[in-house]
């Protein structure tokens, strides 16, 4: 078949063009091999982005394949837009993380908005309406004029989209490390409700049905954004912004109502998002998912700019677009469904009986490749593993308890830690209670929505801390997974599943790879003993700019039910005269701590261990405790450790104190960061029934009316501070942070 040629094919493989477009000379080869023939300019970009790292996984997945992704309640697993879980009664709650790393570090406000948008569409392409948005973020140190910058912009970019689109935006996380200078982590998450017999696919199924393409036209933004997001971040980030898209959530609002109304039409076949890769992707892994092939004509693809090529249709990423296949004749219905809404949709392909991906443009064809080559058939690389230096170097180092003077005052200081300070600068901008139903705002440590017409609630949360993971890969991959169930948890919902953001630096660096490698294991190692099967996922390499890799960042966004909304526990202390209980002993864990950077100014040594069967076993003992009523407050130990978390239970409206009396090292006790730790109250009739359940619980004290925190340790006082000021410090950090000079 004579093929349009953009470029003279034989000038691509002679000047290696396709290097530019981030595929290798093996690569190259193997295309050869695929078509017999030389690849024509469209159809090597094409293979370009579908083999890119973003849109295939060729290194990250022996490593997929590692996390446990099946369990009783699991409809819908990785490999659709979103992973799907059943909740009871007919429902399901579908949820995913994405990230949009690279374009927030070149065009921070629509690099974050789309990424908003985007994961957005991969929920309610599964047929789900939109519920809940999260997010996991990470900075360098808030000092520096351009942080500041990036910070501030990628927050307006997810309160933009968010805000106007009309999903609540629940919650999430912040962290700043100077790893993250030149490389922010921008990690949405969505999480949506749906109907079992409403569950799409993005399927081309079904000899002769039609591909209709729906959405504004498209444009030349974001063209190449996938192999993009699949190499290291270029010191001249500058050239990369025309591969940032720009968003329009009024847009994507419409696109929202018409698709969940298009869904009950059974002239629907299979739906897709164009995210990473445009019509490339979501066209070729709707076939190939069938087992079928696919005749596009791009002439009928609507065009908001003139004179575009077929390579630019193809691999733009222009934001708010869906692609259908409908059945043959029918096409009227879905079209008139997309005109009520005022949007447009087009008959652009067919379904064909060979396998193959064939485009046409001008009456030529312009690609013509076999469809699974695309997808199915992408090269997958086993990197070379290699321990990382510094790792035997950190297990060598001895423990010590630092040493602390005045305890009061390092509290404060841990307090003003931006990692640990209030996130009311960030979350104030997102709107957290449109559609209503939205009963645990942002603050806590689970955000908690209802589901409308039950008594039921989803609780949702991100985590990871990724010192840890630094210090100690393995190790720090069991406790982000464990962490986010303990959230859960202290909500008095069941952990139900999880996504993940996966973020590393550079694959190709073995040490780089170890630390991939020994996360998941630690990640999947947790997942199966607190029964939270991964669902759903993304994996983002290759954060690293000037030779310096970012923290190895595997973001955990979970979900839990609450059967009932009594379940519902907050995380701030409720009454006077409730009874405060540490669940959980404490070791000498500083490794990775918040109180080891404030005073060496670095993370070394050992992080924290967690046995897995005791974390497993007091998840369990304290949900039960809390479902039967018995539990006033529930917060979970993390950052900062007991003092911080003491603090945090305070800083609520209600005008509240704490009487605490700890023994041991009043250091190690009050600022270890020791795991599978809960700060629990209950009221003085149920302090049986918890000393029952947790034999280890240790009594600290009880809830004020003095609004102070009082801290004894061995019959000394050795911290009296006002709760008000604490908390005055605490939210007072980063506004403090961003108004002053650089």
């Amino acid at each position: 078949m004579q093929l349009t040629h953009n470029i003279n094919p034989e000038k691509i493989e002679q000047d290696r063009l396709y290097q530019d477009m981030g595929l290798s000379d093996e690569e190259f080869e193997k295309i050869k091999m695929i078509l017999g023939r030389l690849p024509n300019f469209t159809e090597t970009g094409i293979f370009s982005v579908m083999w890119s790292e973003h849109c295939s996984y060729k290194t990250s997945k022996p490593l997929l394949r590692k996390f446990p992704t099946e369990g009783p309640n699991v409809l819908q697993g990785p490999g659709e837009g979103a992973g799907v879980i059943d909740i009871g009664d007919g429902q399901a709650v579908v949820f995913k993380v994405e990230s949009h790393n690279h374009p927030s570090a070149v065009e921070p406000y629509q690099g974050a908005a789309t990424g908003v948008g985007g994961i957005i569409r991969d929920v309610f392409s599964m047929g789900a309406r939109p519920i809940a948005l999260m997010n996991s973020l990470r900075f360098g140190p808030l000092t520096t004029n351009r942080t500041k910058y990036l910070f501030s912009e990628v927050v307006a970019g997810i309160a933009g989209y968010g805000n106007c689109v009309g999903v609540p935006t629940v919650g999430g996380e912040v962290q700043f490390d100077d790893s993250y200078e030149d490389n922010p982590l921008v990690n949405a998450m969505c999480v949506g409700l749906i109907n079992h017999d409403d569950v799409q696919k993005g399927i081309a199924a079904g000899i002769g049905n039609t591909i209709l393409y729906a959405g504004p036209p498209t444009g030349r933004d974001g063209i190449h954004g996938a192999t993009f997001a699949s190499d290291d971040l270029a010191e001249d980030s500058n050239k990369d912004r025309p591969a940032v898209q720009v968003g329009d959530p009024f847009m994507e609002k419409l696109i929202i109502e018409a698709c969940l109304e298009v869904i009950h039409s059974d002239a629907l076949v299979g739906m897709q998002d164009m995210g990473a890769a445009g019509l490339t992707s979501s066209a070729s892994e709707m076939a190939s998912k069938a087992g079928t092939g696919l005749e596009m004509n791009l002439d009928l693809v609507p065009q908001r700019e003139q004179n575009m090529t077929a390579y630019e249709m193809m691999l733009s990423e222009s934001q708010e677009r869906m692609l259908l296949c409908v059945k043959a004749g029918r096409e009227q219905e879905i079209i008139d469904i997309f005109e009520k809404y005022g949007l447009q949709s087009v008959p652009v392909g067919k379904v064909i009986e060979e396998k193959v991906f064939r485009i046409k443009h001008h009456e030529e064809v312009v690609a013509d490749i076999p469809v699974d080559s695309l997808a199915d058939a992408a090269p997958v690389y086993h990197m070379p593993s290699k321990e990382a230096a510094y790792y035997q170097a950190f297990q060598q180092i001895d423990v010590k308890t630092p040493t602390v003077d005045n305890h009061g005052e390092t509290l404060k200081q841990l307090l003003q830690q931006p990692t640990i300070a209030s996130k009311e600068w960030v979350y104030d901008q997102y709107d957290s209670m449109v559609q209503t139903n939205t009963v645990v705002t942002p603050g806590s440590d689970a955000a908690v929505v209802r589901i409308k017409g039950t008594d039921k609630a989803l609780a949702i949360t991100t985590d990871c801390n990724s010192r840890y993971i630094y210090l100690d890969p393995e190790e720090g991959g069991k406790i982000a997974v464990a962490e986010a169930a303990r959230n859960i948890i202290c909500s008095g919902a069941k952990p139900l599943g999880l996504t993940d953001g996966l973020n590393f630096g550079n694959p190709t660096n073995p040490e780089i790879f170890w630390q991939m490698e020994k996360s998941v294991e630690g990640m999947s190692a947790a997942c199966e003993a607190l029964q939270t099967p991964v669902i759903s996922g993304n994996v983002s390499l290759y954060n690293q700019s000037k030779g310096k890799s970012i923290y190895p960042t595997p973001v955990v966004g979970m979900v839990g039910l609450h059967e009932s909304t009594a379940h519902i526990t907050p995380s701030f202390f409720q009454e006077p005269g409730d009874i405060i209980y540490l669940i959980g002993e404490t070791r000498n864990e500083f490794g990775g701590s918040e109180l080891q950077f404030i005073q060496d100014g670095k993370y070394e040594g050992k992080a924290p261990h967690l046995d897995l069967k005791i974390e497993a076993e007091r998840q369990e003992k304290l949900l039960s405790l809390i479902q039967q009523g018995k539990v006033q407050s529930a917060h979970d130990l993390a950052e900062g450790g007991l003092g911080v978390a003491l603090a945090e239970s305070l800083f609520s409206d209600e005008a509240l104190g704490a009487e605490v009396t700890i023994s041991g090292d009043a250091t190690a006790e009050l600022f270890s960061e020791t795991q599978s730790r809960f700060l629990i109250t209950v009221k003085p009739e149920n302090q049986g029934a918890l000393e029952e359940i947790f034999t280890e619980a240790a009594k600290l004290g009880k809830v004020t009316a003095d609004r102070q925190l009082n801290i004894t340790a061995n019959n000394e006082k050795i911290l009296q501070e006002e709760a008000a000021e604490l908390k005055a410090l605490w939210k007072g950090a980063i506004p403090c942070l961003l108004k002053s000079k650089a």
